[in-house]
């Protein structure tokens, strides 16, 4: 029997009930009011779940380094929805985040059969020039293909030791006929969001991936695998404070002190828990009750605020003593837009959505044909009203083409009264989309021959 409650990164239907989705998942809430200067997909609830993004906020605040990892599927052309996750990767980007952007030919070529020299055509002329259009700025994003970047795959390999085939088939439903290649393509996602902390590729910082919630999958995989390979845990005390415990493993018992028999060599455990103080330092602690035996290290002091800090600090510690030192990715949720028939957006069914090089005419025709929320006839349209819920030039001007708050809220009442008919809402989607395409057509004009800016020194 199917389980219903599993997303699947991989499927054409997705759920759409994300109170659902949020609970079961344990997604948290977005507060805005914690927002730096929100972005429109921010204020209208279009961004409505989270795992983490506290911690980034915090590199915010503090002027701290942070980055983001996005990815994409050189398969196919890119459609409206593909541009939501740039306008939030862009959003990063100007509140001080670098950018990595994986061009992830690899699982193409393992789940749909898309060579390696197809994809890279692919993914610099349809998608890394629409980037560049949509306003992401080259001095601080690097595109690399997963096929080019060795790291990533010895990386995979290296923490798909701390996952196994029971791990797969619950997150992502696999099943004994499920091609090895396809196996293998989300290790290689851990290894892609993941490496961003790796020193060659920026060092040790938080990193948040923008995704629709048909992705949170991945980023559960690689949130379970990271904190299996950290050395040291970081909890909040019931009394109050933060403790810090040691994570005992094989490749680390013999630094930590503890024999192969289980005995602690209590010389070397303090000398340890003494490096484990210095190394908060910075923070400016100045009370600590250690417990070297138990391997726990507790900060009546510290916040529960502070957590992220003493964690980063922890992990540089852990990486002096030879560990991996790999913080858990941060990640933002948006909802889907919906596809012109109502249905999902899909580039291998053109009627559904409204691709970034459609011509005037082919998407004012998708517009006018595009699923209406109002009534069947004018006069039952001016007594009754239409549905905002339900119609897609409204929901196309909520999510991409209408910037003006009040503007939006003025079209929604007048809709829902009756004063707009289907016909006249459907003509304001396509003058906005006309200067919304207009404007990407120029901005695609200025960066023709200049799109090598993108891309980081391995995939040139």
């Amino acid at each position: 029997m199917e389980d219903s409650s599993r997303i699947d990164p991989w499927s054409s239907e997705q759920s759409t009930d994300y109170a659902r989705i949020r609970d079961q998942f344990g997604l948290q809430g977005v507060n805005i009011h914690k927002i730096p200067n929100p972005s429109m997909l921010h204020r209208r609830g279009i961004i409505f779940a989270q795992r983490d993004l506290d911690v980034v906020l915090g590199c915010m605040e503090r002027k701290d380094p942070f980055g983001v990892l996005t990815g994409l599927m050189p398969s196919g052309r890119m459609h409206l929805g593909h541009s939501m996750v740039i306008e939030q990767v862009r959003w990063f980007q100007q509140q001080g985040a670098d950018i990595t952007v994986t061009v992830a030919d690899l699982e193409a070529l393992a789940t749909r059969g898309t060579s390696l020299e197809t994809g890279r055509e692919t993914a610099i002329k349809e998608y890394i020039h629409n980037y560049a259009a949509l306003g992401l700025d080259p001095d601080t994003t690097n595109v690399y293909f997963q096929s080019s970047r060795p790291e990533v795959q010895r990386l995979a390999f290296t923490l798909g030791r701390k996952t196994n085939l029971s791990e797969f088939e619950a997150i992502y439903g696999f099943k004994g006929d499920t091609n090895l290649a396809h196996v293998q393509a989300p290790l290689v996602q851990v290894g892609d969001i993941v490496h961003p902390q790796m020193e060659e590729f920026g060092g040790l910082r938080p990193i948040v991936v923008p995704v629709g919630v048909d992705q949170d999958p991945h980023l559960r995989l690689t949130r379970g695998i990271t904190g299996k390979t950290n050395w040291f845990n970081v909890k909040v005390r019931k009394a109050g404070g933060l403790t810090i415990s040691l994570s005992v493993q094989e490749d680390n018992s013999e630094i930590f002190g503890t024999s192969t028999n289980g005995r602690i060599d209590r010389t070397v455990r303090e000398s340890i828990f003494e490096r484990l103080k210095n190394s908060l330092t910075p923070i400016g602690y100045s009370d600590y009750i250690s417990n070297p035996k138990h391997g726990t290290l507790d900060i009546p002091g510290a916040k529960a605020s502070d957590l992220s800090q003493v964690r980063m600090c922890v992990l540089r510690f852990e990486r002096e003593l030879g560990g991996m030192g790999l913080m858990p990715p941060s990640s933002t949720y948006h909802r889907f837009a919906v596809g012109m028939t109502g249905d999902k957006m899909s580039s291998s069914k053109p009627e559904t959505t409204i691709f970034m090089d459609d011509s005037q005419e082919e998407m004012t025709k998708k517009v006018k044909r595009a699923f209406s929320g109002g009534q069947p006839t004018v006069e039952e349209h001016r007594r009754l009203g239409g549905d905002c819920s339900k119609d897609v030039a409204f929901q196309y001007l909520q999510f991409f083409f209408e910037s003006d708050d009040s503007e939006l809220s003025q079209i929604a009442r007048d809709y829902e009264a009756g004063k707009l008919l289907t016909g006249e809402i459907k003509q304001i989607c396509i003058d906005r989309a006309s200067e919304w395409l207009k404007d990407i057509a120029e901005r695609r004009d200025m960066w023709d021959g200049r799109l090598e800016e993108f891309l980081a020194p391995d995939a040139l």
